[in-house]
Formats: C-alpha cells, structure tokens, sequence
C-alpha cells in the first residue's frame, strides 16, 4: 500500500474520529463510546505508523533502527482489541465487564510482550517494508512477529464470529452494520494470515515475502476501513433515514403550501426560509407555514362542505382515513377561494383544537395534488368530481 492511500486513510478515519469526539465529550463514562473512539484512534494510527514514510521517520527522529516496527505492530494489536471489546459492549450481557477486561489483560500483556521481544532481539537493518520475513529467523524477534500475528488473528477471528452470529438475530441498520464488521474483521485476518504464511515460508526456506510486503497490507487497510464503516452504519444509518423521511414529507407537503401560498403572502404569515440546508429544518418550516394558513382560514371553513364531501367518499369507498384528507382539501380549497374573494371569516364555522395531524397534512396536499378538491364548490354544492 502506497504512502499516499495509507495517509488518506488515516484523515478519513480522523475525520470519522472527529465526529465521535463531541459525544464522548458529553459522556465520557460511557464505555460503548469510549471504544468507538480507540477503534478507530488505533485503526488511524496503523495506517500512519505503516507508511513507508512513516517507518523512516519514526527510525531516523528515534535513532532506532526498525524502532517503526513494534509501533505498528503495538497499533494493530490494540486496533483488533478494540474491535474485540467494541462488539462486546455492543451486545452487552451479564458478564460482560468482567469478559472485556479479562480480554484487555490479555491484551495488554501482549503490548508487554512485543516492547519486551523487540528489546531483546537483534535489529539492527532497517528494514520499512519487509521486516517480517527478513527477521523471521532472528532470536526474540521472530517470537515478537509471531505474538502480534497470533494476537491478532484471534482477535478478529472471535470478533467476525460474534458479529455474524449476532447479525443473524437482527435486522435493519444493526444487521447491516454487524454483517458488514463481521466481512471488514474476516478481510483483516487475511493480513495476519498471509503474513504467518510467508514467515513461516521463510523458516523453511522460501521466499515469500511479497506475500508480506505486498498483499498484506492491502488486506489490512481494507479490512480496517470496511470494520469501521460496519461501525458507523447502525450510528448513521438511523439519521440517515429520519433525513430521507424529512425530505420525503417536505416533497409530499408541497401541493398543500402552494394551494394556500397567496393567503401566506398575502397575510404575511410565511416565516422566513432556513439558510442552512437541512431536511428536517425544511419540513419544520413548510409545516409551520401550512398550520399559520389553516389557522388563518380556520373562520372561513365550512364544515357543512366537509362534511358532505366526507361522507360521500365514505360512502363510495369505505375509507376514513381518504374520506377525511378528501374532506378537508375541498373545505381548505373553498376557503382559499373565499378569501380571495373577500369572505369575511365566521366565528361560527371555527374549528378549534380540530386542525390536522402533520400525517393528515400528508394526506390532503396528496389529494390536492391528484385533483381531488381543485374544483371544490362554495357551501350547499356537489362533492367535486374526481374525489371517490
């Protein structure tokens, strides 16, 4: 993997880090959130530390040759740690304190271990892109590639299975995100698995190290990239709908507002549009706009109109719920009309505490926009045709 595709990655992953951060500002006690944030703290910080580049720099400012080397490593054992402990509070149980910090120890002595076998060993080369394989055989050293890659194996490995196993019994964005966790962690354990191979290729005298220099580190961007994007699937996902569902509502609520438009501008009772864009700010201000209307025709709508016109829909189709949007355009429809031509509102006819639900809005700008009560009639007239 290029220097370049390592360092975009680790801006997107700080991007998404970024983002988290304001959360767990507000509850940092909140352990779910905590290991987001070192998931993907730690995922960055592979991709950073495995740079080429970045191995030459950490060796040359350090005055420690390969010093890159257990870094890296330290980084990608805590990344599939977090993963690990991730899905555990994610899934959450009885005991599950007490099973994530039995993994933590675990894995922290693992930590201990790589800081302690790169002490001991013999590295003295630099080696940025093939260190494994070139030490495979080195005293301490090769026991130091072995534990991280075991390490790390078992880690996305029980973290694949607990996702897919858990994705099973779900459904929505959490299945979606859990099965796609589940893909990014088998992905990541072909970076350890290749790299075990061409060590273990090495032992026996041959030379695999493309296998570790080449296809593992694709194997581990992607895997790291594909687990943190299973993450915030369930945490976007639901946002992302109530956004498209705020849209969709704004969209259907049009042909209402423009039925009532001349009597907002006229009467001055539109607010002003948002600036910012955002869907839910949108439909707050259409439907804000929509109930000034109605609130201002409330004294010119006839409820003899409506109800003639709904039990006439009633009638025909044995709907309430279209009997009562097809009601209520054509009274909103003659009260428009009205007022365009000077009516003057009767207290009489108010229908107070009786405006529409925002779902009913739904319904009558739908039957305004089919043409239902367009040609609505003043008091004491047929139903308009088109409404059953």
């Amino acid at each position: 993997m290029s220097g370049l595709i390592n360092y975009l990655s680790f801006g997107v992953l700080w991007v998404g880090l970024a983002a988290k951060l304001p959360d767990l500002a507000r509850d940092r006690r909140d352990p779910f959130l905590r290991a987001i944030c070192v998931v993907m703290a730690s995922a960055s910080l592979c991709f950073l530390l495995g740079a080429p580049p970045s191995v030459g720099a950490v060796n040359r400012v350090s005055g420690v040759p390969n010093l890159a080397a257990p870094l890296t490593y330290a980084s990608i054992t805590a990344y599939s740690a977090a993963s690990l402990v991730l899905i555990l509070y994610w899934r959450g149980g009885p005991d599950v304190r007490r099973v994530v910090r039995r993994w933590i120890l675990g894995y922290a002595g693992v930590l201990v271990g790589i800081a302690t076998l790169f002490a001991l060993g013999h590295a003295s080369e630099e080696r940025r892109t093939d260190f494994d394989t070139y030490y495979a055989t080195t005293p301490f050293t090769s026991a130091m590639i072995v534990l991280y890659l075991v390490a790390h194996l078992t880690a996305v490995t029980v973290t694949a299975i607990r996702c897919l196993n858990w994705a099973r019994g779900v459904s929505g964005w959490l299945r979606a995100g859990l099965l796609t966790m589940g893909a990014g962690t088998v992905v990541g354990a072909g970076y350890s698995i290749s790299k075990l191979a061409a060590v273990i290729a090495r032992w026996g005298g041959r030379d695999w190290a493309a296998l570790s220099s080449r296809v593992s580190p694709g194997l581990a961007g992607l895997g790291a990239l594909i687990t943190v994007g299973g993450i915030l699937i369930p945490l976007a996902g639901p946002t992302l709908t109530a956004w498209q569902h705020s849209r969709h509502t704004y969209l259907r609520l049009g042909a209402l507002e423009r039925v009532l438009d001349e009597v907002l501008t006229r009467r001055n009772l539109r607010l002003r549009r948002p600036h910012r864009f955002s869907p839910a700010l949108l439909l707050m201000w259409r439907q804000t706009s929509i109930n000034n209307g109605l609130g201002f025709l409330n004294g010119l709508f006839d409820l003899r109109l409506y109800d003639e016109t709904r039990a006439a829909v009633l009638a025909a189709t044995g709907d309430h719920a279209q009997a009562d949007a097809t009601a209520w355009a054509a009274m909103i429809a003659a009260a428009v009309e009205g007022e365009r031509d000077g009516q003057q509102p009767s207290g009489a006819g108010r229908l107070v505490g009786r405006l529409p639900e925002p779902a009913v809005l739904v319904r009558i700008s739908e039957a305004l926009s089919a043409g239902t009560a367009a040609t609505a009639r003043l008091p004491g007239s047929p139903v308009p045709e088109g409404v059953v």
